[in-house]
């Protein structure tokens, strides 16, 4: 892409790139305590006049600052972050927050893109964001439970946020600027095909004139004022964390299937039937599928969007974009095996405990003969 083909080639253009990065901390937060321990406020969602009161977090997770920080952005070393925050939630998700102010050209934009796809740099960012959050992580250890962060699981995601203006009008983005338009959001530098332009800008929402959001898997572009951004931007930030918490769910259920098929095969290898024991094997399935169907369900009704179309359909954008359905439906699928797997058990319980009865009714009758006989001499 040459640079005449690109908006604001002669001019620099400002505005702000959001880095969002998602981790997992364990089994679940008090957030009580951990309010107590460090002093988090809980978040209150950025609201319009027309945003009802229906929106909001149930319950409101809390939101902690990190201090200064500078990531190890191409292009933006040396360029620190406007805010840095954590917001962590009961279920154990932890999201860091990132502003970082540019004024770059567009081809300068592109390059940047272009290298937050390369795995060495997203790794030095993921482990800057993860140094940052660590001393927060050791003053709330009292508040999880069951700690679990491991240094390969985690979740970005980056929005392009552009004030509206002449240097950016939207209908000139969305036609003749598609092809750099669509290079920011899918993070590439090198020219697309018309067919990865159509399917990178296939998705996008305007709620006025000026304004524009377009997603796709690695980043967005947002055109819209700082001070009236900030709920699409929560939005944004929380369908990130919840595709971080779908792939532990569904990564923990396979190894829940796993362990319960072993105790399947294990209670069935029993030689002696009457010394066949299930009640372990169906108490610890049970359990699994009630932690299991407890996090997933705290994970999808967290956020509630009722009353507002707007963030409504933003949210629906960023799932498709996201797969959240699919991933719905294949950790469905996998409780529903869970399910089966516990049903299975419970049943060969019921079947050994009829066998155990039909011996011990078998050895009464013959010690009942027995005795009549030995009687009878």
């Amino acid at each position: 892409m040459q640079p005449h083909d690109q908006p604001g080639a002669a001019a620099p253009l400002s505005g702000h790139l959001w880095v969002f990065v998602a981790f997992d901390w364990g089994e679940e937060v008090d957030l009580d305590q951990a309010g107590r321990l460090a002093g988090g406020a809980a978040l209150e969602l950025s609201r319009r006049p027309r945003t009802p009161s229906s929106f909001t977090y149930k319950p409101p997770p809390l939101r902690f600052p990190l201090g200064p920080l500078t990531l190890p952005l191409p292009g933006l070393e040396q360029v620190p972050a406007l805010s840095a925050e954590a917001t962590v939630f009961d279920f154990a998700a932890v999201s860091v927050g990132v502003q970082v102010p540019f004024s770059l050209g567009a081809a300068e934009l592109s390059a940047l893109a272009g290298r937050l796809a390369d795995p060495a740099e997203a790794d030095a960012l993921v482990r800057a964001a993860r140094s940052a959050l660590k001393p927060l992580y050791q003053r709330l250890l009292p508040a999880i439970q069951k700690p679990w962060w491991q240094d390969a699981f985690w979740e970005e995601y980056f929005v392009f946020q552009f004030p509206p203006g002449p240097a950016l009008p939207t209908e000139y983005l969305l036609a003749e600027r598609a092809p750099w338009l669509a290079g920011l959001v899918r993070l590439e530098d090198a020219p697309l095909s018309a067919e990865e332009i159509a399917e990178a800008l296939r998705l996008y929402l305007r709620y006025g004139h000026h304004d524009l959001f377009v997603a796709d898997w690695a980043a967005a572009v947002l055109v819209d004022r700082e001070q009236e951004c900030g709920e699409t931007l929560q939005a944004v930030e929380f369908a990130n964390l919840q595709l971080l918490q779908y792939r532990n769910i569904d990564g923990r259920l396979d190894q829940d299937q796993a362990r319960a098929q072993k105790m399947i095969h294990a209670s069935l290898e029993t030689r002696v039937p009457f010394w066949r024991s299930t009640e372990a094997p169906v108490r610890v399935v049970g359990e699994l599928k009630v932690e299991a169907s407890a996090l997933f369900e705290r994970t999808l009704n967290v956020l509630k969007l009722v009353g507002d179309q707007y963030l409504a359909r933003l949210y629906r954008l960023l799932a498709t974009r996201f797969h959240l359905r699919e991933w719905e439906r294949s950790i469905s699928r996998k409780l529903e095996v869970i399910e089966g797997v516990y049903q299975v058990l419970s049943d060969q319980g019921v079947a050994f405990r009829t066998e155990l009865l039909e011996i011990i009714v078998v050895v009464l009758i013959v010690i009942e003969v027995l005795l009549a006989v030995f009687q009878h001499h």
